[in-house]
């Protein structure tokens, strides 16, 4: 799925999902610059993210893949 990942002023990362109109923050990653892991956001959900050099800059529209999480 397409989503949607920036980072405001205060630093804080949040996923956007424009099918479902849901926007929630990153409350955890498996890799320290996020990219080639997955990360949980604030609902439950699990995304994997495609690799992707550090530093890469934000915002950014990637393809993910949900691999768990709540509903």
């Amino acid at each position: 799925m397409k989503v949607m990942i920036r980072k405001d002023s205060a630093g804080t990362l949040s996923v956007y999902v424009p099918k479902k109109d849901l926007e929630e923050a990153v409350v955890s990653m498996q890799h320290p610059d996020m990219w080639g892991g997955t990360v949980t956001l604030a609902n439950g959900w699990l995304l994997e993210l495609p690799s992707m050099a550090t530093g890469t800059s934000l915002p950014i529209t990637v393809d993910a893949r949900r691999v768990g999480g709540g509903e």
